[in-house]
Order: C-alpha cells, then structure tokens, then sequence
C-alpha cells in the first residue's frame, strides 16, 4: 500500500499539534508524508490594532517556533500564509479557499485535517470553511478523508446545544505518542497556559486520558469524520 500524503491546516501556529499531534506522529511513524499548512500569522490580535512593524521580531521567533517543531514532528513541509491573526472574518474567503487550493495542487494529499465548524474561535471557522470549499471532490482532484479536530480553549468553549457542538465519531489511540506530542507543544512554550486553563501541558493529557478512556485504551485523539470515500486509488484500508 502507497503511503498517505497527510496535510492538517491549521489557524494558528501550535493548532496543529493541539488538535492532531499524536495522529501526525502516528502518520510519520507509519511512513506517511505529513505537510503542515498554517494560515494565520498567530499573535496580532494581541493589539488593539494589527501592527506587524511592532509584533516582527515575536512573529519571527513563533514562525521558527512552528518549523522546530515541525522538524521535530518530521514533516515533509510548513507553509505560513499570515492572514490576521483572529481578523480572517476581515478577508474574502476566496482569498483563503485559494491558498488552501494551492497547496492542494501542489501536495495532493489524500488526507486533510483541519477544525472543527464549532469552534468558538472566528479562524477555525473561516480556515474550516476554506478547506471544505478547496477539498471538494472534483474527478481530477480527490482528497478521501476530510477530518475535522478539536481545538482546546475553543472548541469544548462552544455550547453543547449548539447547531455544531463538536461530536466526535473517528478517534485515534495515542498511547505511545502523547510525551512526544507534549514535546511538539513545548516548542510553542510562549503560547501554553498554566493548569488549570485548557491550553496548558496538563490540560492536553487530561483531554487526551478523557478520549481515550472514551474508546478503553490510555490516551487518544477525538475527530469529527467530514468525508471518507473507499475505492479505486484510495489508501484507506
């Protein structure tokens, strides 16, 4: 069986791994490609108003931050767009859709990973967005699993009887990656909380024992399956 050609599109720097760490090592570890895409800059909406002048030195050290760590993971490829950070409801979406579809043409994964539509957080809704319009399965260009991740300190912030409460029906155990994800997350340490707030190195363990304990095994990553097609070519069996 081929390996699988993985692309996760996360909003911000660190998304990536607090959604789907463990699941990536379990890609690499597995022989799969794994090429990261990041949309948004991550840090100006710290300010009252976007000033990239200001924020340039810190931008650059979270952009070497996201390519340790995805060296760290053994990524194929990172890619920054810099879209405003918690402003991309600012941006024409097609301006998005078309930097989701390039890499798409480029890379030509068989598998994406990206938010889930719940979450409370504007980018992860615009970024889910995006990458629904640019996977669409077209007879040239298919991507036969769509994955949609949990975000922490957004997505179990939304309401549970919300329209898109985040329910999970595709887990992934992790019980021989979560240090290693814990690692991946230490390369963002400027971005992590203390305990208890959600995004903090004990608030990743606890989600990851509650979803594994979920399906009986330590730890585990959860996920909303958006598209799964088997047939011809696909390598999902």
């Amino acid at each position: 069986m081929n390996p699988n050609n993985v692309l996760v599109v996360a909003a911000h720097p660190d998304d990536e791994y607090l959604g789907c760490g463990g699941t990536l090592l379990r890609h690499v570890e597995n022989g799969d490609r794994v090429h990261i895409l990041i949309l948004a800059e991550g840090l100006t909406s710290r300010d009252q108003h976007r000033d990239l002048d200001r924020r340039r030195g810190e931008l650059h050290a979270l952009h070497e931050s996201s390519q340790m760590a995805a060296d760290l993971l053994g990524a194929e490829s990172l890619k920054i767009c810099a879209f405003p950070d918690n402003r991309m409801d600012g941006v024409d979406l097609l301006d998005v859709v078309k930097c989701v579809e390039e890499q798409i043409e480029l890379l030509a994964p068989n598998i994406i990973y990206t938010h889930h539509a719940g979450d409370v957080n504007i980018d992860h809704l615009i970024t889910h967005k995006a990458v629904v319009t640019a996977a669409r399965s077209l007879p040239a260009s298919r991507v036969d699993r769509l994955i949609f991740f949990e975000t922490v300190s957004s997505t179990e912030w939304q309401m549970p009887y919300a329209k898109d409460a985040f329910l999970p029906n595709w887990f992934v155990q992790i019980d021989e990656f979560i240090d290693k994800k814990i690692a991946l997350l230490r390369c963002y340490a400027g971005e992590m909380k203390e305990y208890p707030h959600p995004r903090s190195y004990e608030g990743i363990e606890h989600l990851a024992r509650y979803r594994g304990q979920t399906i009986g095994v330590k730890y585990a990553e959860a996920f909303s399956l958006g598209r799964n097609i088997l047939g011809e070519g696909s390598s999902n069996l």
